[in-house]
Protein backbone atom coordinates (compact mmCIF):
# COMPACT_ATOMS: atom_id res chain seq x y z
CA UNK A 1 0.00 0.00 0.00
CA UNK A 2 1.29 3.50 -1.01
CA UNK A 3 0.84 5.68 1.86
CA UNK A 4 1.83 9.40 1.54
CA UNK A 5 4.10 10.23 5.01
CA UNK A 6 7.42 11.73 5.84
CA UNK A 7 10.26 9.12 4.49
CA UNK A 8 11.55 7.94 8.33
CA UNK A 9 8.39 7.07 9.22
CA UNK A 10 7.74 5.41 6.38
CA UNK A 11 9.91 3.07 7.21
CA UNK A 12 9.13 2.47 11.03
CA UNK A 13 5.79 2.09 10.21
CA UNK A 14 6.78 -0.24 7.24
CA UNK A 15 4.94 -3.40 8.94
CA UNK A 16 1.96 -1.47 9.38
CA UNK A 17 1.06 -0.43 5.98
CA UNK A 18 -0.48 -4.35 5.01
CA UNK A 19 -1.94 -5.45 8.51
CA UNK A 20 -5.71 -6.27 8.05
CA UNK A 21 -6.84 -3.29 10.12
CA UNK A 22 -5.14 -0.68 8.15
CA UNK A 23 -7.14 -1.85 4.72
CA UNK A 24 -10.12 -1.53 6.83
CA UNK A 25 -9.15 1.55 7.88
CA UNK A 26 -7.94 3.25 4.87
CA UNK A 27 -10.81 1.90 3.38
CA UNK A 28 -13.28 3.42 5.98
CA UNK A 29 -11.60 6.93 5.86
CA UNK A 30 -11.96 7.33 1.98
CA UNK A 31 -15.40 6.27 2.09
CA UNK A 32 -15.94 9.59 4.33
CA UNK A 33 -13.80 12.01 2.59
CA UNK A 34 -15.69 11.00 -0.34
CA UNK A 35 -19.11 11.15 1.22
CA UNK A 36 -19.27 13.53 4.37
CA UNK A 37 -16.79 16.76 5.45
CA UNK A 38 -13.83 15.53 7.51
CA UNK A 39 -11.13 16.89 9.36
CA UNK A 40 -8.37 17.86 8.66
CA UNK A 41 -7.82 18.29 5.23
CA UNK A 42 -6.86 14.59 3.67
CA UNK A 43 -3.29 16.02 2.43
CA UNK A 44 -3.08 16.63 6.50
CA UNK A 45 -4.05 13.46 8.14
CA UNK A 46 -0.01 12.35 8.10
CA UNK A 47 1.02 16.31 9.07
CA UNK A 48 2.43 15.45 12.68
CA UNK A 49 4.86 12.82 11.43
CA UNK A 50 5.88 14.68 8.02
CA UNK A 51 6.42 17.95 10.41
CA UNK A 52 8.73 15.80 12.81
CA UNK A 53 10.38 12.95 11.58
CA UNK A 54 11.14 10.11 13.36
CA UNK A 55 14.63 10.53 14.14
CA UNK A 56 14.29 14.40 14.85
CA UNK A 57 11.72 13.91 17.87
CA UNK A 58 12.30 14.68 21.42
CA UNK A 59 9.67 15.54 22.87
CA UNK A 60 6.27 13.79 22.39
CA UNK A 61 2.19 15.62 22.92
CA UNK A 62 -0.51 12.80 22.52
CA UNK A 63 -3.72 14.16 21.92
CA UNK A 64 -7.23 12.00 21.40
CA UNK A 65 -8.82 13.29 18.47
CA UNK A 66 -8.77 16.31 15.82
CA UNK A 67 -10.91 19.13 16.05
CA UNK A 68 -13.83 18.92 14.57
CA UNK A 69 -15.45 22.26 13.88
CA UNK A 70 -14.93 24.16 10.61
CA UNK A 71 -11.18 25.67 9.84
CA UNK A 72 -9.98 24.02 13.33
CA UNK A 73 -7.96 20.84 12.34
CA UNK A 74 -4.47 21.02 11.06
CA UNK A 75 -3.27 17.73 11.82
CA UNK A 76 -1.23 18.85 14.67
CA UNK A 77 -3.42 17.97 17.90
CA UNK A 78 -4.16 21.37 19.85
CA UNK A 79 -3.07 23.32 17.09
CA UNK A 80 -4.91 25.44 15.03
CA UNK A 81 -3.88 27.70 11.96
CA UNK A 82 -2.85 31.13 12.09
CA UNK A 83 -6.40 33.29 11.89
CA UNK A 84 -8.39 30.75 13.57
CA UNK A 85 -10.12 31.39 17.55
CA UNK A 86 -8.05 29.82 20.55
CA UNK A 87 -9.78 26.67 21.37
CA UNK A 88 -10.30 26.83 25.60
CA UNK A 89 -7.40 23.42 25.58
CA UNK A 90 -5.33 25.25 23.96
CA UNK A 91 -5.71 28.71 25.49
CA UNK A 92 -4.80 26.64 28.96
CA UNK A 93 -2.16 24.84 27.49
CA UNK A 94 -0.55 28.51 26.87
CA UNK A 95 -1.49 29.84 30.14
CA UNK A 96 0.69 27.17 31.47
CA UNK A 97 3.48 27.74 29.48
CA UNK A 98 3.06 31.31 30.50
CA UNK A 99 3.49 30.86 34.28
CA UNK A 100 6.10 28.13 33.76
CA UNK A 101 8.38 29.89 31.80
CA UNK A 102 7.16 33.47 31.59
CA UNK A 103 6.55 33.46 28.06
CA UNK A 104 3.85 35.60 26.75
CA UNK A 105 1.11 34.57 25.52
CA UNK A 106 1.13 33.77 21.11
CA UNK A 107 -0.33 35.55 18.76
CA UNK A 108 -1.40 32.65 16.76
CA UNK A 109 -2.67 28.93 18.19
CA UNK A 110 -0.28 27.09 15.25
CA UNK A 111 2.11 24.78 16.93
CA UNK A 112 4.25 23.96 13.71
CA UNK A 113 7.12 26.14 15.59
CA UNK A 114 6.77 23.44 17.80
CA UNK A 115 6.99 20.55 15.47
CA UNK A 116 9.75 21.88 13.59
CA UNK A 117 12.04 21.91 16.75
CA UNK A 118 11.09 18.24 17.56
CA UNK A 119 8.09 17.87 19.17
CA UNK A 120 5.52 15.19 17.62
CA UNK A 121 2.20 16.19 17.97
CA UNK A 122 0.33 12.85 17.51
CA UNK A 123 -3.54 12.60 17.92
CA UNK A 124 -4.60 9.03 18.99
CA UNK A 125 -7.29 9.47 16.30
CA UNK A 126 -5.95 11.27 12.70
CA UNK A 127 -9.52 11.94 11.03
CA UNK A 128 -12.96 12.64 12.68
CA UNK A 129 -16.09 13.83 10.83
CA UNK A 130 -17.09 17.15 11.11
CA UNK A 131 -19.70 18.58 14.36
CA UNK A 132 -19.20 15.04 15.74
CA UNK A 133 -16.53 14.61 18.20
CA UNK A 134 -15.06 10.65 18.07
CA UNK A 135 -16.62 9.37 15.01
CA UNK A 136 -13.69 7.62 13.66
CA UNK A 137 -12.70 6.34 17.25
CA UNK A 138 -12.38 2.39 16.94
CA UNK A 139 -11.73 2.42 13.24
CA UNK A 140 -7.89 1.25 13.65
CA UNK A 141 -5.96 4.96 14.00
CA UNK A 142 -5.54 4.20 17.71
CA UNK A 143 -3.81 0.77 16.56
CA UNK A 144 -1.55 2.90 14.17
CA UNK A 145 -0.70 5.34 16.52
CA UNK A 146 -0.11 3.03 19.04
CA UNK A 147 2.16 1.51 16.66
CA UNK A 148 4.09 4.87 16.39
CA UNK A 149 4.55 5.68 20.32
CA UNK A 150 5.78 2.18 20.27
CA UNK A 151 8.44 2.81 17.49
CA UNK A 152 9.35 5.69 19.30
CA UNK A 153 9.56 4.41 23.14
CA UNK A 154 11.56 1.27 21.77
CA UNK A 155 13.52 2.93 19.27
CA UNK A 156 14.99 6.03 20.96
CA UNK A 157 16.09 6.87 24.24
CA UNK A 158 16.06 9.82 26.37
CA UNK A 159 12.53 11.06 24.66
CA UNK A 160 10.01 12.98 27.36
CA UNK A 161 6.49 12.24 26.71
CA UNK A 162 3.88 14.54 27.76
CA UNK A 163 0.44 12.84 28.80
CA UNK A 164 -2.67 14.98 29.60
CA UNK A 165 -5.69 13.32 30.53
CA UNK A 166 -6.74 9.33 31.59
CA UNK A 167 -6.81 8.65 27.81
CA UNK A 168 -3.25 9.88 26.92
CA UNK A 169 -1.90 8.46 29.91
CA UNK A 170 -3.44 5.37 29.03
CA UNK A 171 -2.11 4.94 25.95
CA UNK A 172 0.95 5.75 27.21
CA UNK A 173 1.37 2.65 29.93
CA UNK A 174 3.94 0.48 27.74
CA UNK A 175 6.26 3.20 28.21
CA UNK A 176 9.80 2.39 29.31
CA UNK A 177 9.78 5.40 32.62
CA UNK A 178 13.42 3.90 32.80
CA UNK A 179 14.58 4.98 29.28
CA UNK A 180 12.60 8.22 28.91
CA UNK A 181 10.61 10.90 30.60
CA UNK A 182 6.92 10.53 31.10
CA UNK A 183 5.28 13.43 32.44
CA UNK A 184 1.32 13.07 33.14
CA UNK A 185 -0.94 15.53 33.97
CA UNK A 186 -4.61 16.23 34.19
CA UNK A 187 -6.21 17.06 30.30
CA UNK A 188 -6.06 20.86 29.93
CA UNK A 189 -9.32 21.08 29.04
CA UNK A 190 -11.64 24.09 31.30
CA UNK A 191 -13.60 20.80 32.46
CA UNK A 192 -9.89 19.79 34.34
CA UNK A 193 -7.78 21.99 33.92
CA UNK A 194 -7.88 23.38 37.41
CA UNK A 195 -7.09 20.08 38.58
CA UNK A 196 -3.59 19.82 38.13
CA UNK A 197 -2.76 20.93 34.42
CA UNK A 198 -2.10 24.46 35.93
CA UNK A 199 0.91 24.35 37.89
CA UNK A 200 2.34 21.23 36.69
CA UNK A 201 5.66 23.09 34.81
CA UNK A 202 5.95 20.17 32.04
CA UNK A 203 7.54 22.47 29.73
CA UNK A 204 10.38 23.78 32.06
CA UNK A 205 10.62 19.57 33.53
CA UNK A 206 11.00 18.67 29.72
CA UNK A 207 13.42 21.44 28.98
CA UNK A 208 15.48 20.70 32.04
CA UNK A 209 15.67 16.83 30.82
CA UNK A 210 16.18 17.86 27.11
CA UNK A 211 19.32 19.94 28.50
CA UNK A 212 20.68 17.28 30.78
CA UNK A 213 20.56 14.75 28.08
CA UNK A 214 22.81 17.33 25.29
CA UNK A 215 19.98 18.55 23.66
CA UNK A 216 18.85 21.71 22.24
CA UNK A 217 15.90 22.60 24.41
CA UNK A 218 12.45 23.94 23.32
CA UNK A 219 11.72 27.14 22.68
CA UNK A 220 7.87 26.90 23.47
Amino acid sequence: MNVRIETTWKEQLKEEWDRDYFARLTDFVRQRYQTTTVYPPASRIFAAFDACPFDKVKVVILGQDPYHGPHQANGLCFSVNEGVDLPPSLVNIFKEVSADLGRQMPADGNLERWARQGVLLLNATLTVDAHKAGSHQGRGWEEFTDAAVRALADGRDGLVFMLWGSYAIRKGEFIDRSRHLVLTAPHPSPLSAYRGFFGCRHFSRANAWLEAHGQQTIDW
